[in-house]
């Protein structure tokens, strides 16, 4: 595979059942997508799919009910695909989605065994995510050495937030260990302020509210296109109702379970990670869709429980910024829910939001009214093409 590409970046996403891919191609100053894909489902029915820059599909390959593939033969079948496909490019790194960095990596990082050691020591901070984040890292290391790989971090965006906005009302003993606020979707968040200024010079410097809306849900304060403040704190549970997760929750409540439940450490973190937000509430599904589709009661009442949890958090983070410039949907149902996005903005409009109902159903990017005080956007997020560019910045 080294042999093959020089001229192209490869990105990988691992997740808990999927390993997703993108390849980017260099073009003088430029990175232009020529193909992208995963291989889903590998605990359950495990399928390959690709597709070029266009989005047609150029190759598939299901394994069949019930086989458990793992992110090893996952890789592989990745690199196969890769090297066959490869028609003179040649690889010039990897660039890895890592969720945690802790306080130690503000910036991507060029990988080592030493390196991917560090990172471990944060897996306790995000259980669902570190370790298959780290896991096609490893492979790597041990199989390719030679090839370059480069982690870029979710939390690094937020690192530069005021030393306030990191802390929680703990002993500083705590705090200086790194029981702090660190923040998450800082790819995303940084994409959409890098692209902020050609759609809106005044929310590029100014006061903007982003909100990534997807099965993992959050939101961050941009001043002048530097966070000051998110949802998502010491772990990617905090903030935000999500598709599992619960959002922020008093302390307290984790006290009575373990009291009165009887729960341990393990049983709490698979209900507070697995079995909560719009599923634990709905009884019907973690997918917004089938809750906005849905006559459920339950539906209704987890859709209503999360646009106010978004206009809470709204209020909250338009605090920390003195005020409000800009709204910025992004993510899976920030990007394709009409319907959740005229909610959250009709709760908003006391923040000087005024919606275009016709620009909202067409999917903007500007959704709000041209008298609006407040501009509203609709902006695909591209955290595969941050994670390119910072991994060409690191390899040189």
């Amino acid at each position: 595979m080294a042999d093959a590409m020089s001229d192209v970046i490869v990105v990988v996403n691992a997740g808990s059942s999927s390993l997703k891919f993108s390849v980017f191609a260099e073009n003088g100053n430029d990175l232009a997508l020529t193909r992208r894909g995963q291989v889903e489902g590998l605990q359950t029915a495990p399928r390959f799919v690709a597709k070029n820059a266009s989005g047609e599909t150029i190759a598939t390959h299901a394994w069949g009910e019930g086989t458990q593939l793992g992110h090893e033969s996952a890789l592989e079948h990745i690199v196969s695909f890769l090297r066959e496909k490869a028609q003179g490019l040649s690889l010039k790194g990897i660039g890895h989605r890592v969720v945690h960095g802790g306080l130690k990596y503000a910036q991507p990082v060029r990988m080592d065994s030493a390196v991917l050691k560090d990172l471990e020591q944060f897996i306790p901070l995000a259980p669902l995510h570190q370790p298959h984040n780290l896991t096609p890292i490893r492979l790597m290391l041990e199989r390719r050495p030679e090839v370059p790989q480069v982690a870029c971090f979710d939390t690094a965006f937020h690192r530069a937030q005021p030393e306030l906005a990191q802390m929680f009302a703990l002993p500083k003993a705590l705090h200086d260990e790194g029981v702090r606020r660190y923040g998450f979707h800082g790819l995303s968040y940084e994409y959409i302020a890098s692209v902020l200024p050609t759609l809106d010079p005044r929310a590029a410097q100014g006061r903007t509210v982003v909100l990534h809306l997807g099965n993992g849900a959050s939101m961050c304060a941009l001043s002048a296109g530097r966070s000051v403040a998110s949802t998502m704190g010491f772990t990617a549970v905090d903030g935000l109702p999500m598709g599992t997760r619960c959002g922020a929750i008093d302390p307290g409540v984790i006290l009575y379970l373990i009291d009165q439940h009887g729960m341990d450490a393990r049983a709490i973190e698979k209900l507070i990670y697995q079995q909560s937000g719009l599923l634990g509430v709905s009884g019907v599904s973690s997918d917004m869709r089938e809750l906005l589709a849905s006559d459920e009661p339950g539906a209704r009442l987890a859709v209503a429980l999360y646009v106010y949890r978004i206009g809470r958090e709204l209020g909250s983070l338009a605090a920390a910024l003195g005020g409000l410039d800009a709204l910025v949907f992004t993510g899976g149902i920030g990007e394709n829910s009409a319907v959740i996005r005229e909610r959250v903005c009709r709760e908003a409009a006391w923040l000087g939001v005024d919606l275009d109902e016709a620009a909202n159903q067409a999917g903007g990017p500007l959704i709000s009214t041209v008298s609006s005080k407040t501009a509203a956007w609709v902006v695909p997020t591209n955290e595969e093409l941050m994670i390119a560019r910072h991994t060409r910045r690191v390899l040189g």
